[in-house]
């Protein structure tokens, strides 16, 4: 098979959650520990950071791994979904992997995964795992797919767990109360390993307080760590002037840090304070991490490890902007952000998947928009004319485009210098319309 044969086989072979949704959720360790048996542990040669959250979870694996790689550490990074081609999930020092590696693993694997019967996340995962090791990584940075205690990467005993932040999202697998959601992100903290929790929630605090105390886990809340006191920017950079307030989070002899990301979204405020913490207490945990690694690596995060989709500006006079924030958590903060932009008229490219709670979603979004509803190319996908009625109702106007590609190029027909044309509703909407040449 050539490359683009492998990952259909792939696609066609095993069951893929962001395609079908939940019909393709395994719940259970057993096919990812009996995996890792199989290749023979191969995470054990070598050391990993755990991250989990809601949202920004992405956003703070790569800045992490900036960091490692600045520092010149040779580093592994597993996220997930892509958005363009199956290897930007797996990285090492920002490279995505060679088309050879992924066809020659699955080749040598056919017979356990066609024996296992594993699903696309867990197989992903084993071949991750095994790569790094293969490719002798020092460290690698393993983002989780969905949750934390069941997820497939939670056979990793690693150095430090990072839980990003909660917000509903996939309740009817994790659960339908911030509680239960978080008891499910607490799931990675490992007995005596370090453990970050990126915002602060009175409601859920205790949840991971409770879960590091009894895995004699140290605790750290990054808001009481860092602090920014205020932003930035300049020609695509984000310049942050943050105080240190914990004294065992020292970085530098002074009190303060001026750091720049070339990550554009204001909500990754909430995210460079986490990777901050959690870099610290790896400095702390015997990493070789000087300041001056973490400025260089931060400061390139997207460019050196290959980070879309996160508020990223995809054309000038009329701005077209897309972002891959898709639950009310995140598209908050999102359409927060899109407020601020001054232009004459907003249109909206809206495509969202089909186990999306609208009611949590549709409030949120400008009122004073022409949206073109459409759906990207993947079952799980929401019909456009249902999304479509369901805004209608709520008194948004616009009218259903389909493909995606037809919805952005009639979005940037409309749109004049002085207006701006806004992606997103899913990241499979964003992956689409990022394959778009505008017309």
């Amino acid at each position: 098979m050539n490359y683009k044969e492998t990952v259909q086989y792939l696609y066609d072979t095993l069951p893929v959650f962001h395609r079908t949704g939940k019909s393709a959720y395994k719940t259970g360790l057993d096919n990812s520990l009996a995996l890792d048996n199989y290749f023979g542990n191969p995470h054990a040669s070598y050391r990993t950071i755990h991250v989990a959250g809601t949202n920004g979870k992405g956003s703070v694996s790569h800045m992490i791994a900036s960091a490692l790689m600045a520092a010149g550490y040779r580093t592994g990074l597993y996220t997930s979904p892509h958005l363009f081609d199956f290897r930007e999930r797996i990285r090492i020092d920002g490279n995505e992997i060679d088309e050879q590696s992924v066809i020659d693993f699955i080749e040598k694997n056919k017979s356990i995964i066609e024996t296992l019967k594993p699903s696309f996340f867990e197989i992903t995962s084993a071949m991750a795992l095994k790569l790094f090791g293969e490719k002798n990584v020092d460290v690698a940075v393993i983002e989780t797919g969905l949750g934390g205690r069941l997820d497939s990467t939670n056979i990793i005993t690693p150095c430090l767990s990072v839980i990003t932040n909660i917000g509903f999202d996939h309740v009817e697998l994790l659960g339908n109360t911030l509680e239960k959601i978080a008891l499910e992100k607490a799931g990675i903290i490992k007995p005596c390993i370090s453990v970050t929790v990126g915002e602060r929630d009175e409601n859920i605090d205790n949840v991971f307080i409770n879960a590091a105390a009894k895995n004699n886990s140290p605790l750290f809340f990054a808001e009481d760590c860092f602090e920014i006191r205020s932003v930035e920017k300049h020609s695509g950079q984000q310049v942050f002037d943050i105080e240190i307030k914990n004294c065992s989070m020292e970085l530098s002899e002074c009190k303060y840090l001026r750091l720049s990301l070339d990550l554009e979204g204001e909500y990754q405020k909430k995210n460079i304070i986490t990777a901050l913490t959690a870099v610290a207490i790896m400095c702390k945990n015997g990493f070789n991490i000087n300041i001056e690694a973490i400025v260089g690596g931060f400061a390139k995060t997207g460019l050196s490890t290959g980070l879309k989709g996160r508020w990223q500006i995809l054309n000038h006079n009329p701005t077209v902007v897309c972002d891959t924030g898709h639950n009310a958590h995140g598209l908050a903060l999102t359409m927060r952000q899109l407020s601020k932009i001054k232009c004459d008229n907003l249109f909206f490219v809206l495509g969202v998947v089909s186990d999306k709670d609208l009611s949590t979603i549709i409030p949120l979004l400008p009122q004073k928009a022409y949206y073109f509803y459409t759906q990207a190319s993947i079952p799980r996908a929401m019909d456009a004319h249902v999304l479509a009625q369901e805004c209608s109702n709520a008194g948004l106007s616009g009218e259903v485009a389909t493909p995606v590609c037809l919805a952005v190029n009639k979005a940037f027909a409309n749109a004049l210098s002085n207006d701006v044309v806004f992606i997103g509703g899913s990241t499979y909407t964003v992956a689409e319309a990022g394959n778009t040449d505008f017309q």
